[in-house]
Formats: C-alpha cells, sequence, structure tokens
C-alpha cells in the first residue's frame, strides 16, 4: 500500500476503533452490556468497510467518471423507493429493509451527488486542456448542475432530513467555488437563498421549527425538545479535563443522554474521556483531512481533486456540525458523526469514499 495511502487507513481504523468502544459504551449500563446487537452490528460494519476501502483502494478511480451517472441514476431510484416502501423510524422515513438490514439512501446519494459535480466541473472543452468553468454563463455553471444536485436534496428532505439535505447545498457551493465558478455568481446565489430563508421557515416540519427555537433557547421545552441538547451539554461538562473513564459516564449509564450511540455519540465520548480525548479526537480528524489535503494538491488531475475535495467536504461539514449541535452551537439536524455513530450505510460509505481517496494517492503521479 502507498505511504500516503497507508497512513489514510491507520487514521480511518484508529478513528473507527474510538467509535467502537465508545458505542459499547454507550450500550453499557447497571454493569452489564445492555444492547449487544448494537455493538455486534457496528463491528461487523466497521470490518465490512475495511474489505470495502482495500476494495476501492485497488479500484482505478478514473473508472468512475464512467459510472458517475450509474450511482446518480440508482441513489435518485433509491430514494424514491424510501418514500414508498420505507422503513419508519422516529416519524421519519429513511430506509430501505433489504434481507433484514436497513439501507439508507441518502448516504449513497451524497456520494453521487459529489461524483456528478467532480465530473461536471472537471470537463474541457475541445478547445483547450484547461477547465473553462469561468467561461460559463450562470445556467451552465450554477442552473444547470444546482437542478440535479436539487432533485436528490428535495426527495432526502421529503423523508424528511434537513441536515442531509442541507449537506447537499454546502457540498454544491464548496464545489462550485473550488471548481472556478465566477464569484459574483456564487454570491448571487448566497444572497438569493439568504432571501428565501424566511418562505423556507413555512416548509419545515413542526418538529425542525421546535430545534431551531430550541437552538436559540434550550430551556423554553427543557422536558420536551429542548432535553436532549441539555444533557448533551451536561454530559460533554461533566467529562472535565480527563473524563470519567470508559464505561463510567453517568449521563451514559443513567440513561440520561438519548441518541447516545448514534447522534450524539460525541457527548458519550467527552463524558468518558473529558477534553483531553476530545482533543485526540479532533487531532485525528485532522490529520485525517491533512492528509487528503495532501492527496489534492499531489494530483494534476481535475477530476480527482474536486472528487477529493468533494468527499473531505463532506465528512468534514459532518463533524463540525454534528460536534456544533452536542455543545450547543448548532441546532440538531441529525448528522451522524464520520466513523463513529452507529450506522451501517454511513460506515461503509465513509469506507468507500476514503478508499477512492487512497486509490487516487496511489495514480497520482499517472497525471
Amino acid at each position: 500500500m502507498h505511504k500516503s495511502a497507508k497512513r489514510l487507513f491507520i487514521i480511518t481504523i484508529a478513528i473507527a476503533i474510538i467509535g467502537l468502544l465508545t458505542i459499547y459504551s454507550a450500550s453499557y449500563q447497571d454493569g452489564a452490556l445492555q444492547e449487544r446487537n448494537i455493538f455486534t452490528r457496528q463491528l461487523c460494519w466497521v470490518f465490512l468497510g475495511v474489505i470495502v476501502f482495500i476494495i476501492f483502494y485497488n479500484f482505478n478511480y478514473r473508472r468512475l467518471y464512467d459510472l458517475t451517472f450509474v450511482f446518480y441514476g440508482l441513489s435518485i431510484v433509491f430514494l424514491i423507493l424510501v418514500l414508498i416502501f420505507g422503513k419508519i423510524k422516529f416519524g421519519a422515513q429513511r430506509w430501505l429493509v433489504v434481507a433484514g438490514f436497513s439501507f439508507q439512501p441518502s448516504e449513497l446519494a451524497r456520494f453521487a451527488v459529489i461524483l456528478f459535480l467532480a465530473r461536471y466541473f472537471s470537463r474541457k472543452n475541445i478547445f483547450s486542456v484547461r477547465l473553462r468553468i469561468k467561461d460559463l454563463g450562470i445556467l451552465r455553471s450554477l442552473v444547470f448542475p444546482g437542478i440535479l444536485v436539487g432533485i436528490p436534496a428535495f426527495l432526502v428532505l421529503r423523508q424528511p432530513d434537513l441536515g442531509t439535505s442541507l449537506m447537499f447545498v454546502f457540498i454544491f457551493l464548496i464545489l462550485v467555488f473550488v471548481a472556478g465558478a465566477r464569484k459574483r455568481y456564487i454570491v448571487s446565489l448566497l444572497g438569493l437563498s439568504l432571501v428565501m430563508l424566511p418562505v423556507f421557515w413555512y416548509f419545515l416540519k413542526d418538529y425542525q421549527k421546535e430545534r431551531l427555537l430550541v437552538f436559540v433557547n434550550p430551556n423554553i421545552d427543557p422536558l420536551g425538545a429542548g432535553y436532549t441538547v441539555i444533557q448533551s451539554k451536561i454530559a460533554v461538562g461533566s467529562g472535565t479535563l480527563f473524563g470519567r473513564g470508559w464505561l463510567g459516564g453517568t449521563q451514559n449509564t443513567l440513561n440520561f443522554l438519548p441518541e447516545r450511540h448514534t447522534d450524539f455519540i460525541f457527548s458519550c465520548f467527552a463524558e468518558s474521556s473529558g477534553f483531553l480525548g476530545s482533543t485526540i479526537l479532533l487531532f485525528l480528524f485532522y490529520l485525517l483531512f491533512k492528509e487528503c489535503i495532501n492527496i489534492i494538491y499531489s494530483t494534476r488531475d481535475p477530476f480527482a481533486r474536486l472528487l477529493v475535495v468533494g468527499i473531505v467536504a463532506g465528512i468534514f461539514l459532518q463533524v463540525v456540525i454534528n460536534v456544533s449541535m452536542t455543545i450547543g452551537f448548532m441546532p440538531i439536524v441529525g448528522l451522524p458523526l464520520p466513523l463513529l455513530s452507529y450506522g451501517g450505510t454511513s460506515t461503509l460509505i465513509t469506507f468507500m469514499s476514503l478508499g477512492v481517496v487512497a486509490n487516487i494517492s496511489k495514480k497520482r503521479m499517472i497525471f
């Protein structure tokens, strides 16, 4: 395995192992493991994720260029199917059940959108070997790709999954900017988005409005919508400098903290490992991003660069938003913490994406 890919693999495995230990701790109550199936399943997902990483490390990423619309088409089909036949859990219809396993199509759709944008913005015209996105008008540089991104984003929003649908928008803006679209187009799009925010409010579900209001003041409903974020902040704060130790958090073991193995796994980890452990975890994510950024600068293939930018942007946004919402800096939007939160689809797609990045590090000298 290439040196850069090996470092990326080691960091990924280190974060995933921390996730397994935290999920075990989150399932541990009254001196025993209460939800053994959660830990066992995540252990299987991580094992499969390692295999997927190795497969895509040995899979030439340039083939993904030709498979872009296969990924995109499948993701649209799955997103439509989930709205018709999807499993309803916690008031949301986000999962398809296949052979007894739950599959979340929105995770695949996010990768498909990144793949599509990387292909679209890396195309060259027949007269130049350089990218000419700055020569494109607003229709071809923003409106057309924006529509193709908006279709899966809208379908995900219908589930409803506000957090993931917003991720599509953020990734689109980042890739448009990195690809070199005219800045006035981007500024115009951001301005239009700000103007539409009051209108967007009326399309939100009641529970989504409650989450935004609770973000402003969690104490307006301390036993309802504000309960989770209050308990999350208590868990993070109670970890102090060195934490309460593995399996020792009171918010966790006494069952005060909801969704501690999924969206709020960072709260569980911070309580047991403290500020020091949380810093180490975030430093590992920093090393992961740094390695990916080095790969971006080391390849001259525009498609590869944009593909890695999209993958890194997606993981980075998830980390920032998830950690921020657990400490009350952002509203609760239901995004998992990559490689830590329980979830098979998220784990496999993250390992797959990083496997693609590792393959790019191996192929980078070709271009």
